[in-house]
């Protein structure tokens, strides 16, 4: 899990979600299970 100020690169990869949990943007991806990342 990364925290980043911007999740924007990892949100382009093929395959990935971005969800809002309790006030924080995740980026999880399914297909790739090791790009993760958290911001906020």
């Amino acid at each position: 899990m990364k925290v980043r100020a911007s999740i924007k690169s990892l949100a382009a990869q093929r395959g990935a979600k971005v969800v809002r949990r309790r006030g924080r943007t995740f980026v999880i991806n399914p297909s790739n299970p090791r790009m993760k990342a958290r911001q906020g």
